[in-house]
């Protein structure tokens, strides 16, 4: 394989019909760490707003069991991603968000929003940092991907088009975005879980540097100050960097989903996508025999 093969296979496929294995194409093969990361700052940005950061912090899980709600966000939407909406694997990650989201009173804005983000942020990143930009059709297809899921999860008023879902996203964000003390405790969770990925001295090292990869309104809202102005230049320059030097590896022949991360660390003994996820008002319904689906 050469390495722009699979931008080839791409553009022989149609994002408006073929939107999922392009999805697939982009999240496993070409940007597997790009597309994880991007993910995890989309999720983190929905912290800043108020109602959502103060939800998640009233719940107890994103504070307490920082680890495990990680794990299980991946790992939903990786089942989705892998496997596809109408797999059984896919329609059941579906069916345990929507009972989870439906536990608590969720206004249809706060979901499209969320539902924004997972389009624009990943855009936006490998623009920034990738070895590669999106092409159109990539970026179609992710658009017309999250469509489908934002349908399955019956949320309203879904924006058509790649460019009204980054309206969408500025304009809510500008609307939204401040401090709450539930939102940064939320943050400051997720940050030091990142900082618990990596040994010793790095940990604290790459929590600044995740600081330094806020753009100024995220940051702002969770009361961060400014990193100094060489520090934030040397960890994106660093991040540019990166991408260069994975632009000259040879293609990605054998996917790689998010689940198969080392930091996905709660299920060491397999899990079943059924069982992932909060409870809410009760165990979980499924048998439980000690084996796992993965």
């Amino acid at each position: 394989m050469q390495r722009y093969d699979w931008v080839r296979r791409i553009r022989q496929l149609d994002p408006e019909r073929d939107y999922h294995e392009i999805y697939r194409i982009s999240t496993a093969h070409e940007f597997p760490w790009d597309f994880m990361q991007a993910l995890g700052f989309a999720l983190y940005r929905t912290y800043a707003v108020p109602s959502i950061g103060r939800l998640l912090a009233r719940t107890g899980e994103f504070t307490s069991s920082t680890q495990k709600r990680y794990d299980d966000t991946v790992l939903l939407l990786d089942a989705i991603g892998e496997h596809g909406m109408d797999s059984v694997q896919g329609r059941t990650a579906i069916r345990r968000m929507n009972q989870m989201h439906r536990s608590y009173d969720i206004p249809d804005e706060d979901f499209r929003y969320v539902l924004s983000t997972f389009v624009v942020v990943p855009k936006r990143w490998l623009d920034d940092y990738g070895w590669r930009p999106l092409t159109e059709h990539e970026i179609r297809a992710s658009t017309n991907y999250y469509r489908a899921l934002g349908r399955h999860m019956n949320i309203r008023d879904i924006p058509e088009t790649y460019a009204e879902f980054e309206a969408l996203m500025d304009d809510y964000e500008r609307r939204h975005f401040a401090y709450d003390e539930g939102g940064f405790a939320v943050s400051e969770a997720t940050l030091d879980l990142m900082a618990s990925f990596y040994p010793g001295p790095l940990g604290p090292a790459m929590r600044q540097a995740s600081v330094c990869l806020m753009d100024p309104p995220l940051r702002d809202a969770f009361g961060y100050p400014a990193p100094p102005a060489a520090l934030r230049t040397a960890v994106r320059g660093g991040m540019r960097l990166r991408g260069r030097l994975v632009r000259l590896l040879p293609p990605r022949r054998t996917p790689h989903f998010a689940r198969e991360s080392r930091n996905v660390r709660g299920y060491p003994n397999g899990f079943r996508v059924a069982e992932l996820g909060t409870f809410p008002g009760g165990g979980c319904p499924v048998p439980h025999d000690g084996s796992g689906a993965r």
